[in-house]
């Protein structure tokens, strides 16, 4: 079995990314191994973060792993230190967390360091290209997976985007897993009681931080389209990274004021649980993506989901089966949506989901992610 360090979010950082390394964590050392996670001291410098808070205000710590709070993505002191106490602990790799190209300069330097004393670096890229392009990407991009002996995507979309920046033959495209640390499903009458949600309209949730490319607004189109279905409300649960005035006037513009139940908030880890739970059809109507952690919470608690038909959302999501997987305008949307509650299809496809979401199994991915470190070792 292996020493592992996983370099990323943990808590008191909130967020999927967070989550995800913590359930990696302790998904690894239930496997047998010896895993722990680096996270930062600083993520993002608060100019850059667009949101309230980078951390969890819950104040309710993971007991079950250990996390050390060492990186400052803009001091390269910071990059040295953490670099020096992986060495001296020995492990026998690390796996890097790289979402956005703003990281690379502090973990492609740490990457670098770790490399030259026998440690080999493997790296999650859930993204190589951003959503929302800035100066430097690729060069950021670039220092980075240079730094690195071995890959995992989570979507076929990126693995294109990878082999862009390296031709190596170590790496993986392995299903995203499960968001399984949010408990369990509840009754959905006592979820929208909870929440204080209509118990007679039929319920499609929106979920996560609201930026452009998420295409808020064309489900906004969609909930016009469906003007003649005033029993489909839309719930939107997440905050906004932008400014959400474009998002309220389109409301007004198309009258359905009284249809868009807005929680704009970060909703936190506890209070998941019940917007799952309350939903009857979680959609995704991304103008872009690699991607989604939110899927897989739909897995979780086994909720029908649509898609847009962009980036890897359409590996996730098969269409007709557990959810649907359409084109991104509003229209589409609104089709899709029409068509799940006009022809009942929710039990067909709440079955669909429960079959589907055994592929997405954490046991998998680390024994995936292990057998990578295998053959490189090789």
């Amino acid at each position: 079995m292996a020493k592992i360090f996983i370099i990323g979010p943990a808590y008191p950082l909130r967020g999927g990314l967070a989550t995800f390394d913590e359930l990696f964590c302790d998904a690894f050392n239930k496997q047998g191994h010896d895993c722990e996670i680096i996270s930062y001291s600083l993520q993002y410098p608060n100019f850059l973060f667009p949101g309230s808070t980078q951390y969890d205000t819950s104040g309710i710590a993971p007991t079950h792993i250990k996390i050390h709070t060492l990186i400052n993505s803009v001091n390269p002191l910071s990059w040295i230190k953490t670099a020096r106490f992986i060495k001296k602990n020995k492990p026998d790799f690390i796996v890097f967390r790289f979402w956005i190209p703003f990281m690379g300069p502090a973990l492609g330097s740490i990457a670098r360091i770790v490399r030259k004393s026998g440690i080999t670096v493997l790296a999650i890229t859930d993204n190589v290209i951003p959503h929302e392009k800035r100066a430097g990407d690729s060069a950021f991009s670039k220092y980075f997976i240079g730094g690195c002996d071995g890959f995992v995507t989570m979507s076929k979309a990126v693995m294109k985007d990878l082999e862009k920046f390296t031709d190596t033959i170590h790496k993986k495209y392995l299903l995203h897993p499960l968001y399984t640390s949010f408990g369990e499903k509840l009754n959905k009458a006592e979820a929208r009681t909870a929440l204080g949600l209509p118990a007679d309209k039929k319920l499609v949730l929106f979920f996560g931080l609201i930026r452009k490319y998420k295409g808020l607004d064309m489900l906004l189109d969609a909930m016009h389209e469906l003007n003649s279905h005033p029993e489909i409300n839309l719930v939107i649960a997440g905050e906004f990274y932008e400014d959400k005035q474009p998002y309220l006037d389109l409301i007004e513009k198309y009258e359905i004021k009284d249809r868009v139940i807005l929680h704009g908030k970060f909703i936190a880890n506890e209070e998941v649980k019940l917007y799952f739970s309350a939903a009857d059809l979680v959609a995704l109507p991304y103008r872009s993506a690699t991607q989604s952690g939110v899927t897989q919470v739909s897995f979780h608690f086994e909720v029908p989901t649509l898609v847009t038909n962009v980036g890897g959302l359409s590996e996730i999501i098969p269409d007709k089966v557990a959810g649907y997987v359409v084109d991104s305008n509003g229209k589409a949307i609104a089709e899709g949506i029409s068509d799940y509650f006009t022809n009942n299809r929710m039990e067909t496809f709440t079955q669909g989901m429960i079959h589907e979401k055994k592929k997405y199994d954490w046991k998998i991915f680390v024994d995936e992610v292990y057998s990578l470190f295998q053959s490189i070792k090789k």
